[in-house]
Formats: structure tokens, sequence, C-alpha cells
């Protein structure tokens, strides 16, 4: 049975959500349906399991708290746990470097869904779907700092056949799991300093990409997606994969585009550019991050872009056309934690989305009367947002309010600080 003090929340913050126009029933049923991607690399801070044993391509985890998921079925065992902590319909986002070769000499030009037997089980075991990502990075066959658009043509076409791979192995999870398997590819080639032909190497990046895409396939079970970043460690005055080449091919060739909050000019916000974007591509993944200063990937909090990002997906109905994954690493906290902060913060601010009087808001809009928009806008930030929240958790046996920080203490205690 719920607190008594959750229950008496929660029936002042239903009729406040009533007189405002908005049934709160409905809503927690809409935001729970709405899936988020846990991103399996927060729990062993981006090393994988394919032998790569360090991060290169220009990405960094700072921090060494103790802990750290050191094979796949601790891994395994971590995001069992941390799920437990966080309610809502929710998929586990896979990289190609989490394969489980098994002794097995084979490279990622070769790798199959034999490859990932163990993930596929644990995610039917958990009912969740997977998601997936070529790994081009942290890898000996990188050309420095260059792999789609590598001069080196052994070494592009590896990279090339490790994209056909994993679009192949992505079939094979949606097969398995019996939903989409959205595949999400991300190259961090450039140059560190100012390069004289900027052109040479996005030919090179197209012509890969037309060969990986060029076999057909089902895009509604593996759609597709290209994303673009303004800058890396070591490759900071020129990205090959840029916004503009990025969104160009997606929109060229009707592929799915990639919004990274991290992958753009500090001052640029991913949830200004969802509605522009889905006009011209059918749909856009998202990875929520935090970028502070620069794409530092720190985990996500419940701010004002984080909630603009779930009102734009709401408020315009892009549930089905919008994949929402999570992208960052902090290997300085709880891994657990970290995973339930940005969990629970996503699916706070999708519930908030859900539970927005939108309609009314947009009645002034369109009426021109931009003081009632103003004026509506600043008060639904007092409606009792948390109040709802604090009884969709306990409805479904997810720990209310910091309950669950001692549940990952608990879980810290007897489990994995004894790795």
């Amino acid at each position: 049975m719920k607190d008594n003090q959750i229950e008496k929340g929660f029936a002042y913050a239903r009729e406040q959500f009533a007189a405002a126009g908005v049934d709160v029933e409905a809503a927690m049923q809409k935001a729970d349906a709405i899936p988020v991607s846990m991103h399996c690399w927060q729990g062993d801070d981006v090393i994988g399991f394919d032998g790569s044993g360090e991060l290169t391509g220009g990405i960094a985890t700072t921090g060494n708290y103790p802990g750290r998921a050191r094979t796949p079925d601790e891994l395994r065992a971590d995001i069992a746990f941390a799920r437990t902590l966080i309610p809502g319909a929710a998929k586990l986002n896979l990289h190609a470097s989490y394969a489980e070769k098994n002794g097995k000499t084979i490279d990622r030009d070769a790798y199959t869904i034999d490859e990932f037997r163990g993930w596929v089980d644990f995610a039917r075991e958990q009912k969740l779907g997977l998601d997936f990502n070529p790994t081009y990075f942290s890898h000996p066959r990188m050309d420095g700092n260059f792999s789609l658009s590598s001069f080196d043509e052994p070494t592009r076409r590896f990279w090339v056949e490790h994209g056909k791979r994993c679009r192949e192995i992505a079939l094979g999870f949606a097969k398995a799991l019996g939903q989409p398997c959205a595949v999400n590819y991300w190259m961090p080639d450039g140059y560190k300093d100012v390069c004289a032909d900027t052109r040479v190497r996005r030919e090179l990046m197209k012509k890969s990409l037309d060969e990986i895409f060029a076999a057909p396939i089902d895009e509604k079970l593996v759609p597709c997606a290209i994303e673009s970043k303004l800058f890396g460690m070591g490759v900071e005055s020129y990205t090959v994969a840029s916004h503009e080449f990025a969104y160009g091919y997606c929109v060229k060739n009707q592929k799915v585009y990639t919004l990274d909050a991290g992958h753009f000019h500090p001052t640029e916000v991913i949830s200004a550019k969802i509605s522009a974007c889905l006009e011209f591509v059918p749909k856009v993944m998202l990875h929520v991050s935090r970028g502070v200063r620069w794409d530092s990937d720190h985990v996500i909090t419940w701010d004002d872009e984080l909630q603009r990002i779930m009102d734009e997906i709401v408020f315009n109905d892009f549930e089905d056309r919008v994949f929402i994954g999570l992208d960052y690493f902090d290997a300085s906290i709880n891994r657990i934690a970290a995973w339930a902060v940005g969990m629970r913060n996503a699916r706070k601010a999708l519930l908030s989305a859900c539970l927005c009087p939108a309609d009314a808001i947009r009645r002034a809009e369109y009426a021109g009367d931009y003081t009632a928009r103003l004026a509506l806008q600043e008060e639904r930030k007092t409606l009792p947002v948390g109040a709802v929240w604090d009884y969709y958790c306990a409805e479904r046996g997810i720990p209310v309010g910091a309950d669950w920080l001692e549940k990952a203490r608990g879980y810290e205690k007897d489990v994995t600080s004894k790795r």
C-alpha cells in the first residue's frame, strides 16, 4: 500500500492539474510508454570487452571511482540493478566494442550476432529492446584520427565492413526481440590543426557511407542514423562528419539524424533543432548529455534544456519520430547512481512534458495573446509535478524520492566495492 502522504500529495496534485485542464492518469500512462535508451557504457567507462583497453578518438572518461564493471556479466548485473531504480519503458544501447569474443580471433569487420548472444538473452530476460552503435574508435586499425575517410584503402575497407556488419547485427537484434533496433553511426575523423583540403576527406566519408548503406535492409526494423560533432580532443580544427555534412547526408538519403546535446557550439541547444530537422528527415535520434564548457558528457540534470527537449517531443507529437537515448559517462561518482540520476531525470522531464497544459498555452499563442502565453508558461513551472512523480514511482514499485540512493549504496557495499 502506498504511503498515505504520497496519496494525499497525489490527490492535491490531481486537483491542481485538472483545474489546468490536464488528465493526470492519462499523462502518466503516456509518459510511461515512451522508451528511453539506457547507455551501457556508463557502467565500465566506455572501455568495452573486445580488447581495446583504452579510449581513443577524442573521448575521455575522468575519475577513478571504484567498482567499474570489468566483465560482461558484471556490467549486465549492474544494468539490471540500476533498472530497479528507474520507472518507464526502456531500451539498452550497445556499442560494438561490447562484443564477447569468447576466445575467438575475430575483429570488428567480421562480427556477427554470435558475439552478442549474451546481450540478446539479457535483453529478452529484462524485456528490453536493443539499440546499437558501430565503434569507430579505440582500435589499432584507426588511421591516426581517420576511419571511413582514411586515405589507406585497406583501412577504409575495414571500417566499411564494420559498418555493414553492424546493420546485419542490428537486424538480428530486431527480429530476436520484436522491436526496431536503431543504429547510430558516429565517426571521430578529423584534424587537430587547420587542414589544406577540407573536401577530399568528406568525399571519402560519403563514399564509405554509401557503400555501407548500399545493400537493401528493412529500415523499419533497422533505422540508421548519422551523428555529427563540432570537434573532439585531438580533432579540434576539422571534423569530417560535421553538422552540415551529417545532416545533409541524412536529408539526401532519408536517414535518421542524430542530435547530441554536447556536439554543437556551447550556445546551441538541440531542443531548438528537433522540429526543424523533422521537416526534412523521417526521424531523429537524441543523445541526451550535458556538456560543461565542452562535450564533457556530464550526468544529465533536470535543467531547462532537458525539459525543453522533452517538451519538443511531447508537444509536437513526435514520440514515434524521435529515438531518445542517453549518452554520458562519469567515473568520478558511483556509476549506478549516475545511471539512476540521469535516467530518472529523463523520465521526470517526460512526465512533466505530458503534464503540461500545452493546449491552453497553444490556444493563447494562436489567438495572439502572448501575455497569456508567457503567464501560463511560467505558472506551469510551479504545478505539483513532484507529487505526481512520487505517486507514479510508488505505483510501479520504484523507490520514491531519494530512497533509491540507499539502495544504490547497498549494492555498492555488497557488490561493486568488492571488485
